[in-house]
Protein backbone atom coordinates (compact mmCIF):
# COMPACT_ATOMS: atom_id res chain seq x y z
CA UNK A 1 0.00 0.00 0.00
CA UNK A 2 1.50 3.45 -1.39
CA UNK A 3 2.37 5.69 2.35
CA UNK A 4 0.00 9.02 2.38
CA UNK A 5 2.28 12.31 2.68
CA UNK A 6 -0.06 14.88 4.78
CA UNK A 7 0.73 17.79 6.36
CA UNK A 8 -1.26 20.76 8.28
CA UNK A 9 -2.75 23.67 6.23
CA UNK A 10 -3.90 27.07 7.56
CA UNK A 11 -7.96 27.21 6.65
CA UNK A 12 -7.69 31.19 6.45
CA UNK A 13 -4.43 31.67 4.32
CA UNK A 14 -2.81 29.04 3.17
CA UNK A 15 0.65 28.67 5.55
CA UNK A 16 1.84 24.92 5.81
CA UNK A 17 2.99 23.52 8.95
CA UNK A 18 4.34 19.84 9.82
CA UNK A 19 2.59 19.54 12.74
CA UNK A 20 -1.34 21.31 13.74
CA UNK A 21 -0.53 24.34 16.04
CA UNK A 22 -3.17 26.06 17.91
CA UNK A 23 -2.23 29.89 16.46
CA UNK A 24 -0.99 30.51 12.70
CA UNK A 25 2.12 32.38 12.83
CA UNK A 26 1.11 34.29 9.51
CA UNK A 27 -2.57 35.20 10.17
CA UNK A 28 -2.35 35.26 14.14
CA UNK A 29 -6.09 33.32 13.84
CA UNK A 30 -6.75 30.35 16.39
CA UNK A 31 -7.40 27.00 15.68
CA UNK A 32 -7.50 27.59 11.52
CA UNK A 33 -4.79 24.34 11.10
CA UNK A 34 -6.47 21.48 9.51
CA UNK A 35 -4.67 18.04 8.31
CA UNK A 36 -4.73 17.57 4.58
CA UNK A 37 -3.73 14.34 2.07
CA UNK A 38 -0.91 16.11 0.05
CA UNK A 39 0.08 13.19 -2.27
CA UNK A 40 0.38 9.27 -2.52
CA UNK A 41 4.11 8.44 -3.16
CA UNK A 42 5.07 7.16 -6.76
CA UNK A 43 1.26 7.98 -8.22
CA UNK A 44 1.98 11.56 -9.53
CA UNK A 45 0.61 12.36 -12.60
CA UNK A 46 0.76 15.13 -14.56
CA UNK A 47 -2.45 16.68 -16.40
CA UNK A 48 -1.01 18.83 -18.35
CA UNK A 49 1.89 18.97 -20.66
CA UNK A 50 3.45 20.84 -23.33
CA UNK A 51 5.68 20.12 -25.63
CA UNK A 52 7.48 23.72 -24.60
CA UNK A 53 8.28 21.99 -21.74
CA UNK A 54 11.56 21.06 -22.69
CA UNK A 55 12.69 24.82 -24.20
CA UNK A 56 15.76 26.33 -22.93
CA UNK A 57 15.01 29.64 -21.64
CA UNK A 58 17.88 31.86 -21.51
CA UNK A 59 18.59 35.36 -19.78
CA UNK A 60 18.08 38.57 -22.28
CA UNK A 61 19.48 42.37 -21.63
CA UNK A 62 16.74 44.38 -20.55
CA UNK A 63 17.25 46.82 -23.91
CA UNK A 64 17.63 43.81 -26.02
CA UNK A 65 13.72 42.90 -25.29
CA UNK A 66 11.45 44.79 -27.76
CA UNK A 67 8.01 45.70 -26.40
CA UNK A 68 4.98 44.18 -27.82
CA UNK A 69 1.30 45.90 -28.14
CA UNK A 70 -1.24 43.64 -26.30
CA UNK A 71 -3.47 42.14 -28.76
CA UNK A 72 -6.92 42.16 -26.54
CA UNK A 73 -10.17 40.35 -26.99
CA UNK A 74 -12.80 42.58 -27.65
CA UNK A 75 -16.36 41.08 -25.79
CA UNK A 76 -19.39 41.95 -26.50
CA UNK A 77 -19.95 43.12 -22.67
CA UNK A 78 -18.99 46.85 -22.64
CA UNK A 79 -19.11 47.03 -18.99
CA UNK A 80 -16.66 43.91 -18.18
CA UNK A 81 -14.22 45.61 -21.31
CA UNK A 82 -13.45 48.58 -19.33
CA UNK A 83 -12.93 46.90 -16.12
CA UNK A 84 -10.73 44.45 -17.72
CA UNK A 85 -8.71 47.54 -18.59
CA UNK A 86 -9.94 47.31 -22.74
CA UNK A 87 -10.71 43.57 -23.22
CA UNK A 88 -9.51 41.03 -22.59
CA UNK A 89 -5.86 39.73 -22.77
CA UNK A 90 -4.86 36.32 -24.31
CA UNK A 91 -3.18 34.18 -21.77
CA UNK A 92 -4.17 36.34 -18.85
CA UNK A 93 -6.14 34.38 -16.19
CA UNK A 94 -9.08 35.90 -13.94
CA UNK A 95 -10.39 35.43 -10.98
CA UNK A 96 -14.56 36.27 -10.46
CA UNK A 97 -15.38 36.17 -6.98
CA UNK A 98 -18.77 36.95 -5.22
CA UNK A 99 -21.49 35.92 -2.94
CA UNK A 100 -23.81 33.07 -3.40
CA UNK A 101 -27.02 33.64 -6.04
CA UNK A 102 -25.44 37.41 -6.98
CA UNK A 103 -24.75 36.44 -10.62
CA UNK A 104 -21.24 34.55 -11.18
CA UNK A 105 -22.74 32.31 -12.97
CA UNK A 106 -25.28 33.97 -15.24
CA UNK A 107 -22.84 36.79 -15.59
CA UNK A 108 -20.17 34.77 -17.44
CA UNK A 109 -22.87 31.74 -18.95
CA UNK A 110 -24.15 35.10 -20.29
CA UNK A 111 -20.78 35.88 -21.58
CA UNK A 112 -19.69 32.95 -23.04
CA UNK A 113 -23.30 32.63 -25.16
CA UNK A 114 -22.92 36.24 -26.49
CA UNK A 115 -19.54 35.54 -28.32
CA UNK A 116 -20.44 33.87 -31.83
CA UNK A 117 -16.34 34.47 -32.77
CA UNK A 118 -15.01 32.75 -30.03
CA UNK A 119 -15.00 28.76 -29.18
CA UNK A 120 -15.79 28.83 -25.36
CA UNK A 121 -15.46 26.17 -23.39
CA UNK A 122 -18.08 26.61 -20.21
CA UNK A 123 -16.82 24.11 -17.45
CA UNK A 124 -19.13 23.06 -14.16
CA UNK A 125 -18.44 21.21 -11.41
CA UNK A 126 -21.80 22.55 -9.82
CA UNK A 127 -24.17 22.04 -12.01
CA UNK A 128 -25.29 19.81 -14.75
CA UNK A 129 -26.42 20.10 -18.16
CA UNK A 130 -29.94 20.58 -17.72
CA UNK A 131 -29.59 23.33 -15.65
CA UNK A 132 -27.14 25.49 -17.57
CA UNK A 133 -29.46 24.48 -20.68
CA UNK A 134 -32.38 26.31 -18.63
CA UNK A 135 -30.62 29.05 -17.91
CA UNK A 136 -29.27 29.67 -21.58
CA UNK A 137 -32.95 29.68 -22.51
CA UNK A 138 -34.04 31.94 -19.92
CA UNK A 139 -31.60 34.59 -21.19
CA UNK A 140 -32.75 33.90 -24.45
CA UNK A 141 -29.51 33.60 -26.39
CA UNK A 142 -27.80 30.56 -28.37
CA UNK A 143 -24.53 29.63 -29.62
CA UNK A 144 -23.38 26.84 -31.51
CA UNK A 145 -19.42 27.66 -30.62
CA UNK A 146 -20.56 27.61 -26.59
CA UNK A 147 -19.81 24.14 -25.65
CA UNK A 148 -20.36 22.63 -22.21
CA UNK A 149 -18.98 20.02 -19.59
CA UNK A 150 -19.80 19.23 -16.25
CA UNK A 151 -16.63 17.92 -14.96
CA UNK A 152 -14.56 17.91 -11.67
CA UNK A 153 -11.19 16.34 -12.71
CA UNK A 154 -8.83 18.76 -13.94
CA UNK A 155 -7.26 15.36 -15.70
CA UNK A 156 -10.51 15.17 -17.80
CA UNK A 157 -11.12 18.69 -18.46
CA UNK A 158 -7.60 18.67 -19.78
CA UNK A 159 -8.52 15.75 -22.06
CA UNK A 160 -11.36 17.80 -23.31
CA UNK A 161 -9.44 20.79 -23.86
CA UNK A 162 -6.96 18.83 -25.84
CA UNK A 163 -9.51 17.87 -28.21
CA UNK A 164 -11.93 20.82 -28.34
CA UNK A 165 -9.37 23.89 -28.50
CA UNK A 166 -11.17 26.33 -26.87
CA UNK A 167 -10.33 30.16 -27.45
CA UNK A 168 -11.61 30.71 -23.89
CA UNK A 169 -12.19 28.62 -20.87
CA UNK A 170 -14.70 29.30 -18.05
CA UNK A 171 -14.50 27.11 -15.12
CA UNK A 172 -17.12 27.58 -12.78
CA UNK A 173 -15.89 27.06 -9.39
CA UNK A 174 -11.89 26.84 -9.07
CA UNK A 175 -13.61 25.25 -5.52
CA UNK A 176 -14.85 21.96 -7.10
CA UNK A 177 -11.88 20.76 -9.12
CA UNK A 178 -9.51 18.31 -7.70
CA UNK A 179 -6.57 17.11 -9.33
CA UNK A 180 -4.66 13.69 -8.78
CA UNK A 181 -1.96 14.88 -8.56
CA UNK A 182 -3.65 15.74 -4.38
CA UNK A 183 -5.67 13.35 -2.53
CA UNK A 184 -7.15 16.05 -0.55
CA UNK A 185 -10.60 16.83 -0.82
CA UNK A 186 -12.27 19.03 -3.42
CA UNK A 187 -12.04 22.94 -2.38
CA UNK A 188 -9.06 22.27 0.66
CA UNK A 189 -6.21 25.02 0.86
CA UNK A 190 -3.93 22.17 -1.25
CA UNK A 191 -6.49 21.38 -4.18
CA UNK A 192 -6.96 25.00 -4.51
CA UNK A 193 -3.12 25.73 -4.97
CA UNK A 194 -2.52 23.00 -7.66
CA UNK A 195 -5.44 23.70 -9.59
CA UNK A 196 -4.95 26.98 -10.32
CA UNK A 197 -1.41 26.32 -10.98
CA UNK A 198 -2.58 23.85 -13.42
CA UNK A 199 -4.86 26.14 -15.25
CA UNK A 200 -2.07 29.02 -15.38
CA UNK A 201 0.00 26.97 -16.60
CA UNK A 202 -2.46 25.64 -19.45
CA UNK A 203 -3.47 29.37 -19.64
CA UNK A 204 0.12 30.70 -20.10
CA UNK A 205 1.68 28.10 -22.48
CA UNK A 206 -1.21 28.10 -24.83
CA UNK A 207 -2.21 31.86 -24.97
CA UNK A 208 -5.51 30.69 -24.37
CA UNK A 209 -8.02 33.45 -21.54
CA UNK A 210 -9.24 31.13 -18.27
CA UNK A 211 -11.76 32.67 -16.21
CA UNK A 212 -12.30 31.14 -12.57
CA UNK A 213 -15.29 31.76 -10.03
CA UNK A 214 -14.41 31.61 -6.44
CA UNK A 215 -16.11 31.31 -3.81
CA UNK A 216 -16.08 33.95 -0.81
CA UNK A 217 -15.85 33.37 3.15
CA UNK A 218 -18.73 35.21 5.50
CA UNK A 219 -16.08 37.97 5.55
CA UNK A 220 -16.74 38.73 2.61
CA UNK A 221 -12.82 37.48 0.81
CA UNK A 222 -12.10 35.08 -1.23
CA UNK A 223 -12.00 31.62 0.11
CA UNK A 224 -8.92 29.67 -0.20
CA UNK A 225 -4.87 30.23 0.37
CA UNK A 226 -4.20 34.48 0.01
CA UNK A 227 -1.69 33.06 -2.79
CA UNK A 228 -4.30 32.28 -5.29
CA UNK A 229 -4.84 36.15 -5.45
CA UNK A 230 -1.26 36.20 -6.40
CA UNK A 231 -1.47 33.57 -8.76
CA UNK A 232 -3.69 35.18 -10.85
CA UNK A 233 -3.73 38.04 -13.46
CA UNK A 234 -7.06 39.86 -12.61
CA UNK A 235 -9.37 39.67 -9.57
CA UNK A 236 -13.31 41.39 -10.34
CA UNK A 237 -15.46 41.04 -7.61
CA UNK A 238 -19.11 41.01 -7.77
CA UNK A 239 -21.10 43.67 -5.48
CA UNK A 240 -24.94 44.00 -5.06
CA UNK A 241 -27.51 43.62 -2.61
CA UNK A 242 -29.92 40.96 -3.54
CA UNK A 243 -33.06 43.06 -3.12
CA UNK A 244 -31.83 45.03 -5.52
CA UNK A 245 -31.69 44.92 -8.78
CA UNK A 246 -28.52 46.72 -9.57
CA UNK A 247 -24.49 44.99 -9.64
CA UNK A 248 -21.61 46.40 -9.02
CA UNK A 249 -18.19 44.77 -10.91
CA UNK A 250 -15.01 46.19 -9.47
CA UNK A 251 -10.97 44.97 -10.07
CA UNK A 252 -9.29 44.75 -7.24
CA UNK A 253 -6.01 43.66 -8.88
CA UNK A 254 -5.56 44.36 -12.67
CA UNK A 255 -1.90 43.84 -14.24
CA UNK A 256 -3.25 44.80 -17.61
CA UNK A 257 -5.22 47.93 -16.42
CA UNK A 258 -5.96 50.26 -13.74
CA UNK A 259 -8.21 48.82 -10.73
CA UNK A 260 -10.85 52.35 -10.34
CA UNK A 261 -13.14 50.94 -13.21
CA UNK A 262 -16.64 50.22 -11.79
CA UNK A 263 -19.10 48.23 -14.30
CA UNK A 264 -22.70 48.64 -13.38
CA UNK A 265 -25.37 45.97 -14.52
CA UNK A 266 -29.31 45.48 -14.08
CA UNK A 267 -30.81 42.00 -12.92
CA UNK A 268 -33.90 41.03 -14.60
CA UNK A 269 -35.57 37.90 -15.33
CA UNK A 270 -33.72 37.48 -19.08
CA UNK A 271 -29.85 37.98 -17.37
CA UNK A 272 -28.19 40.84 -16.52
CA UNK A 273 -28.59 44.27 -18.67
CA UNK A 274 -25.17 46.44 -19.38
CA UNK A 275 -25.90 49.85 -17.64
CA UNK A 276 -24.58 52.57 -20.01
CA UNK A 277 -25.64 55.61 -18.28
CA UNK A 278 -25.19 54.43 -14.11
CA UNK A 279 -26.28 58.09 -13.31
CA UNK A 280 -30.01 58.30 -14.73
CA UNK A 281 -30.08 55.07 -11.87
CA UNK A 282 -28.83 56.46 -9.26
CA UNK A 283 -30.67 59.78 -9.15
CA UNK A 284 -34.31 59.43 -8.24
CA UNK A 285 -36.86 61.21 -11.19
CA UNK A 286 -39.11 62.53 -8.15
CA UNK A 287 -39.54 66.17 -8.87
CA UNK A 288 -40.66 67.05 -5.50
CA UNK A 289 -38.68 69.48 -3.77
CA UNK A 290 -37.80 67.25 -0.22
CA UNK A 291 -35.43 68.33 2.06
CA UNK A 292 -32.20 66.17 3.08
CA UNK A 293 -31.14 65.35 -0.82
CA UNK A 294 -28.36 66.38 -2.88
CA UNK A 295 -26.49 65.71 -6.19
CA UNK A 296 -23.18 64.89 -6.25
CA UNK A 297 -20.60 64.40 -8.95
CA UNK A 298 -17.89 61.71 -8.90
CA UNK A 299 -15.83 59.76 -10.45
CA UNK A 300 -15.30 55.28 -10.57
CA UNK A 301 -11.93 54.96 -12.73
CA UNK A 302 -12.37 57.59 -15.72
CA UNK A 303 -16.37 57.52 -15.78
CA UNK A 304 -17.97 60.09 -13.63
CA UNK A 305 -21.29 59.26 -12.26
CA UNK A 306 -24.03 61.51 -10.44
CA UNK A 307 -25.01 60.17 -7.33
CA UNK A 308 -27.80 61.14 -4.66
CA UNK A 309 -26.53 61.49 -1.12
CA UNK A 310 -29.39 61.08 1.38
CA UNK A 311 -29.34 62.72 5.25
CA UNK A 312 -31.55 62.48 7.81
CA UNK A 313 -31.11 64.73 11.13
CA UNK A 314 -33.36 64.16 13.74
CA UNK A 315 -33.30 65.02 17.47
CA UNK A 316 -32.13 61.90 19.51
CA UNK A 317 -35.08 59.88 21.57
CA UNK A 318 -32.28 58.59 23.83
CA UNK A 319 -28.81 59.98 25.21
CA UNK A 320 -26.62 59.04 23.03
CA UNK A 321 -26.97 60.26 19.62
CA UNK A 322 -26.77 57.59 16.46
CA UNK A 323 -24.26 58.26 13.62
CA UNK A 324 -25.61 55.93 10.79
CA UNK A 325 -23.58 55.91 7.42
CA UNK A 326 -24.75 53.55 4.08
CA UNK A 327 -21.98 53.50 0.97
CA UNK A 328 -20.18 56.31 2.85
CA UNK A 329 -17.03 56.19 5.60
CA UNK A 330 -18.73 56.70 8.96
CA UNK A 331 -15.25 58.10 10.44
CA UNK A 332 -15.26 60.92 7.58
CA UNK A 333 -18.67 61.94 8.56
CA UNK A 334 -18.27 61.97 11.64
CA UNK A 335 -15.25 64.38 11.12
CA UNK A 336 -17.74 66.65 8.65
CA UNK A 337 -20.36 67.08 11.58
CA UNK A 338 -17.73 68.47 13.97
CA UNK A 339 -16.67 70.54 11.37
CA UNK A 340 -19.89 71.90 10.83
CA UNK A 341 -20.47 72.38 14.61
CA UNK A 342 -17.04 74.27 15.17
CA UNK A 343 -16.50 76.17 12.20
CA UNK A 344 -20.22 77.16 11.16
CA UNK A 345 -22.20 76.82 14.68
CA UNK A 346 -24.87 74.13 13.40
CA UNK A 347 -25.45 72.47 17.31
CA UNK A 348 -25.36 68.68 16.06
CA UNK A 349 -24.19 66.90 18.98
CA UNK A 350 -27.71 66.01 20.40
CA UNK A 351 -28.87 64.76 17.21
CA UNK A 352 -29.41 61.35 15.32
CA UNK A 353 -27.73 62.01 11.99
CA UNK A 354 -28.33 59.31 9.28
CA UNK A 355 -26.99 58.89 5.98
CA UNK A 356 -27.56 56.90 2.72
CA UNK A 357 -26.06 56.76 -0.75
CA UNK A 358 -28.69 55.75 -3.14
CA UNK A 359 -28.60 53.18 -5.52
CA UNK A 360 -26.71 50.69 -3.31
CA UNK A 361 -23.13 52.20 -4.06
CA UNK A 362 -20.28 52.66 -1.79
CA UNK A 363 -18.48 55.80 -2.81
CA UNK A 364 -14.92 57.47 -0.91
CA UNK A 365 -14.15 60.02 -3.42
CA UNK A 366 -13.45 63.16 -1.36
CA UNK A 367 -15.33 65.24 -4.32
CA UNK A 368 -18.87 63.97 -2.61
CA UNK A 369 -18.18 65.94 0.69
CA UNK A 370 -19.87 68.83 0.46
CA UNK A 371 -22.95 67.17 -1.12
CA UNK A 372 -22.87 65.01 2.63
CA UNK A 373 -22.32 68.29 4.23
CA UNK A 374 -25.42 69.81 2.35
CA UNK A 375 -27.94 66.70 3.10
CA UNK A 376 -27.08 66.94 6.70
CA UNK A 377 -27.44 71.18 6.59
CA UNK A 378 -30.93 70.63 4.33
CA UNK A 379 -32.35 67.93 6.81
CA UNK A 380 -31.96 69.67 9.97
CA UNK A 381 -33.24 72.96 8.38
CA UNK A 382 -36.11 71.21 7.13
CA UNK A 383 -35.30 73.60 3.97
CA UNK A 384 -35.48 71.57 0.21
CA UNK A 385 -32.30 71.79 -1.72
CA UNK A 386 -33.39 73.04 -5.52
CA UNK A 387 -33.26 69.49 -7.49
CA UNK A 388 -30.97 71.56 -10.38
CA UNK A 389 -28.03 72.07 -8.50
CA UNK A 390 -25.14 69.77 -8.35
CA UNK A 391 -22.16 69.58 -5.96
CA UNK A 392 -18.91 68.81 -6.28
CA UNK A 393 -16.15 69.41 -3.77
CA UNK A 394 -13.78 68.34 -0.96
CA UNK A 395 -14.54 70.02 2.91
CA UNK A 396 -11.63 70.78 4.74
CA UNK A 397 -11.23 70.91 8.41
CA UNK A 398 -10.96 74.54 9.13
CA UNK A 399 -14.40 74.40 6.90
CA UNK A 400 -13.16 75.33 3.82
CA UNK A 401 -14.17 73.94 0.28
CA UNK A 402 -11.04 72.37 -1.62
CA UNK A 403 -10.77 71.60 -5.48
CA UNK A 404 -10.51 68.40 -7.12
CA UNK A 405 -9.80 66.15 -9.90
CA UNK A 406 -11.10 66.20 -13.45
CA UNK A 407 -13.60 69.11 -12.96
CA UNK A 408 -14.66 69.38 -16.95
CA UNK A 409 -15.48 65.79 -16.58
CA UNK A 410 -17.91 65.85 -13.66
CA UNK A 411 -19.15 69.70 -14.60
CA UNK A 412 -20.33 68.45 -18.26
CA UNK A 413 -21.67 64.61 -16.48
CA UNK A 414 -23.78 67.24 -14.86
CA UNK A 415 -24.80 69.40 -18.02
CA UNK A 416 -25.50 66.18 -19.88
CA UNK A 417 -28.34 65.34 -17.52
CA UNK A 418 -29.95 68.65 -17.30
CA UNK A 419 -28.62 70.34 -14.19
CA UNK A 420 -28.66 74.05 -14.43
CA UNK A 421 -25.88 75.15 -12.04
CA UNK A 422 -22.97 73.48 -10.13
CA UNK A 423 -20.64 74.27 -6.70
CA UNK A 424 -17.39 73.70 -7.43
CA UNK A 425 -14.31 75.68 -5.18
CA UNK A 426 -12.22 78.14 -5.84
CA UNK A 427 -9.03 77.02 -7.79
CA UNK A 428 -5.89 79.05 -9.37
CA UNK A 429 -7.02 77.08 -12.93
CA UNK A 430 -9.74 79.03 -14.31
CA UNK A 431 -12.55 77.28 -16.05
CA UNK A 432 -13.96 77.85 -19.56
CA UNK A 433 -17.23 78.86 -18.08
CA UNK A 434 -18.53 80.07 -21.71
CA UNK A 435 -17.55 76.15 -22.94
CA UNK A 436 -20.58 74.95 -20.58
CA UNK A 437 -24.20 75.98 -20.81
CA UNK A 438 -24.55 75.04 -16.95
CA UNK A 439 -23.53 77.81 -14.32
CA UNK A 440 -20.41 77.22 -12.44
CA UNK A 441 -20.48 78.92 -9.03
CA UNK A 442 -16.88 78.66 -7.22
CA UNK A 443 -16.91 79.17 -3.22
CA UNK A 444 -14.46 79.02 -0.97
CA UNK A 445 -15.71 78.34 2.38
CA UNK A 446 -19.33 76.88 3.77
CA UNK A 447 -21.21 79.91 4.47
CA UNK A 448 -20.34 80.75 0.69
CA UNK A 449 -21.95 77.71 -0.22
CA UNK A 450 -25.11 78.05 1.99
CA UNK A 451 -25.99 81.48 0.70
CA UNK A 452 -25.38 80.38 -3.15
CA UNK A 453 -28.38 77.51 -2.28
CA UNK A 454 -30.59 78.48 0.35
CA UNK A 455 -30.34 82.44 -0.33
Amino acid sequence: MAKLKTTFFCQNCGAQSPQWVGKCNSCNEWNTYAEEVVEKTGTKKVPFSSSKDKRVVKPQRLTEIKPQKENRIALNDQELNRVLGGGLVPGSLVLFGGEPGIGKSTLLLQLAVSQPQLKVLYVSGEESEQQISMRADRLGKANDNCFILTETSTQNIFLQIETLQPDLLIIDSIQTLQSPTIESSPGSISQIRECTAELLKYAKETNTPVFLIGHITKEGALAGPKVLEHMVDTVLHFEGDRNHFYRLLRSVKNRFGSTNELGIYEMSGKGLREVDNPSEILISGNNENLSGISIASTLEGVRPILVEVQALVSTAAYGTPQRSSTGFDLRRLNMLLAVLEKRCGFKLGAKDVFLNIAGGMRVDDPAIDLAVVCAVMSSNADIAIPNNICLAAEVGLSGEIRPVNRLEQRISEAEKLGFEKIIIAKSKTKLAHDKHKIEIIETGKIEEVVRAIFG
